[in-house]
């Protein structure tokens, strides 16, 4: 019905063990495109297993071509399958693919098809492939002016990925000030970007501790518009002292240089994601018995 020869070849094609290739061909008659359905399928009740665990490791990457850039993040369960060549050349796959596409967002992005099979297939496929939940987590499409430059910085071969705009300056310009990014992660780039919650909820951690410090409070007032700038030059881009030159504001350096900035984007892996703690050993057992 069939021959070793087909096992292999099976194998080769899905990554599937051995006997579960032998098991799909047997289900299927040897018939070579029904049994890589056949292993997709388990694969799926695979995935659908992994979907409750955590996955908090993975890469970003960043994409350029023309006036358009991608930033994205793909997680996976561990640092070691974050390391992986078969993950890293699928989240490479992935930014290279969005940045062709029209969608703007992972829900349009995962109903897409490549070479018939869709980004949803393909991410069960290689969470069952790789035995890790594999997730698709954000991405940001980005379009440019002519007169604008792309900064593109990864730091830590993808643990953090920063993507800076400029308008009327160099490209090296524009990536060291993706360098600072990477590095102060600012909240926004401009002062009249700072999000409202995050801006008020400043304003009355620092009302408390003026009060705090005895001063009545029509004083305490007064005083958080003062101190309010503190925060505005730590925790915006512009106003942020450049981490290469800490004698002018990074608008100032980027200024110095002709030109201005006009966006940023920072993604680090994990950020935001509640991690589950485990004991190292524990973490390879659960992966060896999973």
């Amino acid at each position: 019905m069939f021959k070793a020869s087909d096992v292999k070849e099976l194998r080769e094609k899905t990554g599937a063990g051995m006997l579960d290739c032998k098991k799909a061909l047997e289900a299927t008659e040897g018939n070579m495109d029904a049994a890589i359905d056949w292993l997709r399928e388990k694969g799926i009740a695979k995935a659908a297993k992994k979907e409750s665990r955590i996955a908090a490791e993975g890469l970003c990457s960043i994409k350029t071509e023309g006036n358009h850039a991608v930033v994205l993040e793909v997680n996976s369960e561990t640092d070691f399958v974050a390391k992986n060549e078969e993950f890293t050349n699928f989240v490479d796959y992935l930014a290279n693919f969005i940045l062709k596409q029209e969608s703007n967002n992972i829900e349009d992005v995962l109903k897409l098809e490549d070479n018939k099979e869709t980004i949803e297939q393909k991410l069960v496929a290689l969470t069952a492939k790789i035995g890790e939940k594999i997730s698709f987590r954000r991405f940001v499409k980005i379009t440019k002016e002519d007169n604008e430059q792309f900064g593109p910085y990864l730091h830590m071969g993808g643990r953090i990925a920063a993507l800076v705009v400029t308008r009327n300056a160099s490209e090296e310009v524009a990536k060291d000030v993706a360098m600072h990014v990477a590095a102060m992660n600012p909240i926004c780039t401009h002062r009249d970007e700072m999000p409202e919650d995050v801006l008020e909820h400043e304003k009355k951690v620092i009302k408390e501790q003026v009060m705090n410090e005895g001063k009545p409070e029509e004083i305490a007032e007064k005083m958080v518009s003062g101190r309010i700038n503190k925060f505005y030059k730590e925790s915006c881009l512009e106003e942020q002292e450049f981490i290469k030159d800490t004698s002018v504001t990074v608008g100032t350096f980027v200024k110095n240089n002709g030109g201005e900035i006009v966006s940023m984007t920072r993604f680090a892996v994990g950020e935001g994601i509640e991690k589950k703690e485990e004991n190292f050993a524990d973490e390879v057992m659960n992966q060896i018995n999973g």
